[in-house]
């Protein structure tokens, strides 16, 4: 048992030493609290931009993102990936095709993604040359869309309205998935959470402590991003906003993903197509001072 957690501490050791150092984020330069373009230049072909959401592997020698020409296609999407290896990242490399929103287990051993943007999660396994082919995990009856596992083994998406939610105006509601024998069921999260519109796209944290939301969503699906912190009873505080420095006009801001360690915060952001980028931002400082500030539901 000793043994088992000096390893375990020495790779944890090793881990934090790896995210910072001068090598981790593909060795781009950190930012402050103003948000500023990711890896500018270096992910992209001529004629594509990076979309949607990116992720990076827990021990921070992976970096996952989706290289696309259209918001309305995924026709020419890939998902790519950049590896840190004998000290070095290397070029960026095809996983596959026609997917969207590559998103790691905790244990990294398998990578979901979208194919389309309603319904249906897919999923590849690690093998000792890569990935495997990629197989439906979900493809539902109902919405699916985006999908993050947690620590404790709880799936969160976005999906259709429960009638209590139409009530208030409701679209698209943020919700837990759970696999039963009967296939995948959704448990719509409510309010304060979920507001009137489109509630789809987010981040949660891996022990669940809190998550990202897009909202204020316009009929173009412009939004700001908010967080909502989880309570001892399972419910969620009245989201909050990110700031200013964030929620700086009018854009479409999707895609959020944090760090393992914490430390940043990365969006998609874009007013159109022509520039569309993936944005970081410090985000342990940030979250400390609005978990603090939290608004409760009334």
């Amino acid at each position: 048992m000793f043994v088992a957690l000096l390893i375990a501490s020495s790779a944890a050791i090793a881990q934090q030493a790896f995210w910072d150092s001068s090598d981790a984020y593909l060795g781009a330069k950190r930012p402050d609290d103003k948000p500023v373009v990711f890896a500018a230049g270096q992910l992209a072909e001529a004629g594509s931009f990076v979309m949607g959401r990116v992720a990076f592997s827990r021990d921070g020698r992976e970096f996952y993102y989706t290289q696309g020409d259209s918001w309305e296609s995924l026709e020419h999407a890939q998902i790519k990936l950049v590896r840190f290896v004998d000290g070095r990242w290397e070029k960026p490399a095809m996983v596959n095709e026609k997917f969207v929103s590559p998103t790691l287990s905790m244990d990294g051993k398998t990578l979901y993604f979208r194919r389309g943007y309603m319904k249906n999660v897919w999923q590849s396994q690690r093998t000792p040359t890569g990935w495997s082919a990629p197989v439906a995990l979900i493809d539902a009856p109902f919405g699916v869309y985006d999908f993050m596992p947690t620590e404790r083994g709880r799936f969160y998406v976005g999906s259709e309205a429960a009638p209590d939610d139409v009530r208030y105006g409701a679209t698209y509601v943020f919700s837990r998935l759970t696999f039963t024998p009967g296939g995948p069921r959704v448990a719509s999260l409510g309010q304060p959470l979920n507001t009137k519109g489109f509630n789809g796209d987010f981040f949660v944290a891996p022990d669940e402590s809190y998550m990202i939301v897009s909202t204020n969503e316009t009929p173009a699906y412009e939004s700001e991003l908010y967080i909502s912190f989880r309570k001892p009873d399972d419910t969620w505080t009245r989201p909050v906003s990110l700031g200013p420095a964030i929620n700086n006009g009018l854009a479409h801001r999707w895609g959020q993903f944090v760090s393992a360690d914490g430390k940043y915060l990365f969006y998609s952001h874009g007013t159109s197509e022509k520039d569309c980028a993936v944005y970081w931002v410090r985000f342990d400082t940030l979250v400390n001072k609005l978990r603090r500030s939290a608004v409760q539901p009334a």
